[in-house]
């Protein structure tokens, strides 16, 4: 696995910065522990750290920032898709997963809470009603699978 890494490129360095020499267990002479936080202070630019440049410059000019709103819109379409209320993909089948709906109500309530005061009106009315429907949802999913 290590020479798999080296060879891709990916990988880490492991960096020795303990101020007592491992062999003696003295302390480090000043010039070494000097040379040790010289060197710690470096950036070694590697191919993945450009790979990874690139990727970020890709995804940040790819994408807008993330609203409040739709945050609450990706944890609401998740809940309604653990409700089965979402169709499934092609060539899957409707899954019902009670615990999962009711942990990202209970995540939509926390940040309901979380956030009061902090939002303006239309967030604010979008979180209650989504919290309400998907209560009411979810009880009448659970009478059905009872």
């Amino acid at each position: 696995m290590a020479a798999e890494e080296q060879e891709s490129g990916r990988g880490f360095r492991v960096q020795d910065r303990r101020r007592f020499s491992p062999e003696t267990g003295e302390p480090r002479g000043e010039a070494e522990a000097a040379k040790l936080q010289e060197n710690a202070g470096e950036e070694q630019p590697t191919e993945r750290s450009a790979k990874d440049r690139e990727a970020h410059e890709a995804y940040s000019h790819s994408h807008e920032p993330i609203s409040f709103s739709s945050f609450i819109l990706g944890l609401i379409t998740q809940a309604l898709m653990f409700l089965g209320e979402v169709a499934p993909p092609p060539g899957q089948t409707k899954q019902v997963d009670l615990g999962a709906a009711r942990q990202m109500i209970d995540l939509l309530a926390i940040l309901k809470e979380k956030t009061k005061g902090n939002l303006d009106a239309a967030e604010d009315a979008m979180l209650e009603n989504a919290l309400y429907d998907l209560r009411i949802r979810y009880v009448e999913i659970a009478k059905k699978n009872h």
